[in-house]
């Protein structure tokens, strides 16, 4: 959904794209003011890259291997906690464990199961962590046949199945009300880049880029000696077209859109986002939304449940919640865009 821009480069996302973040980071380098070092690799069933900048006029002095190792090691361990694709993941046993009886979490993953719920009361429901079995009727699920389109009683009985509000959190202590199945693929990416950044902090690291599938972290300046520069893809089929540039810095970044991933019947397009509170894919008019917030974590789960929204009810709470939020809506001309009052340092 985004791409790191130098002065004038251009090339596809970052999210798709492994080879253009290390043709963009050469190819400024003869100009840039600050050593720097990138590092790649694949984690969560994508990619993730990582940018390590060095203090102005000193050599950036790593032990690459070392920090390598380090770097898939963390994201080796947050997986292992928060995969649905492993099958002795610690969120996979907790998805067995037994109704009402209360489980001792990791503080990783009490953490987002933490965050999780805030957004889910906080945005109404639209972010639901259990709205996994409702994605796999409409086929877009992991256990899924593609491309179904269930009926309206198929619908309502899954949706009879899910609810956030049947997981129970007590600090590190959770439990399953009914017989739920939480899936953490909205917000365990963003966690994931967090924690990356943490860690780096812990090193005694100050500048530098995190992402992971396309959620992103920013601290300190970039190989120019200032702020990030993040690109907002404009929302087309075709991947690498900047629609905004963005300068930032000390903040996380995440994009939600629909506009790639659906598929359709009859000549009714269905989107892959299932909106938890009715059972069915969205139909309204936001082709993607933007949301800045402290953590990647918080801007992954809010960006989803914006996208649920829509471009009306989703800036009201992007109001209300005084997000900084930058949304591309549909038109039968092209596209406009919309910004909360909170995004206006950023514009």
């Amino acid at each position: 959904m985004f791409k790191v821009l130098t002065t004038i480069k251009t090339g596809p996302v970052l999210l798709a794209s492994f080879l253009f973040f290390g043709l963009l980071l050469a190819g400024c380098e003869a100009g840039t003011e600050r050593d720097f070092h990138r590092f790649s690799g694949s984690t969560m069933g994508t990619t993730y890259n990582v940018t390590l900048v060095a203090e102005a006029g000193k050599p950036l002095e790593l032990d690459v291997e070392a920090l390598q190792t380090g770097l898939d090691a963390e994201l080796a361990r947050i997986n292992q906690q928060m995969s649905t694709y492993i099958d002795d993941s610690e969120l996979m046993q907790f998805n067995r464990s037994g109704i009402d009886r209360w489980q001792t979490l990791s503080a990783p993953l009490a953490e987002v199961l933490t965050i999780s719920q805030s957004i889910s009361e906080r945005s109404g429901g639209a972010f639901d962590i259990t709205v996994g079995p409702l994605v796999d009727l409409w086929g877009f699920g992991p256990r899924a046949e593609p491309e179904q389109v269930p009926t309206d009683e198929e619908v309502d009985r899954v949706r009879s199945t899910i609810g956030y509000q049947q997981l129970s959190l007590d600090g590190r202590r959770a439990r399953r009300q009914s017989d739920i199945r939480l899936d953490l693929s909205a917000v365990a990416k963003g966690y994931g880049v967090d924690h990356i950044a943490r860690w780096l902090e812990n090193q005694g690291y100050e500048h530098f880029l995190v992402e992971i599938g396309g959620e992103v972290r920013l601290s300190g300046q970039s190989p120019r000696g200032d702020a990030w520069r993040i690109g907002v893809e404009q929302p087309t089929l075709i991947q690498g077209q900047g629609r905004q540039a963005l300068a930032l810095t000390d903040i996380a970044m995440a994009t939600s859109g629909d506009y790639r991933n659906y598929f359709e019947r009859g000549g009714v397009r269905y989107s892959h986002t299932i909106d938890p509170r009715t059972g069915r894919p969205i139909r309204h008019r936001l082709a993607s939304v933007t949301v800045l917030a402290p953590t990647a974590a918080e801007a992954d789960a809010w960006a989803t449940a914006l996208n649920v929204l829509g471009p009306d009810e989703g800036m009201a709470l992007a109001e209300r919640e005084k997000l900084p939020v930058y949304m591309i809506v549909k038109t039968d001309d092209g596209f406009d865009d919309d910004y909360s009052s909170a995004f206006d340092p950023w514009r």
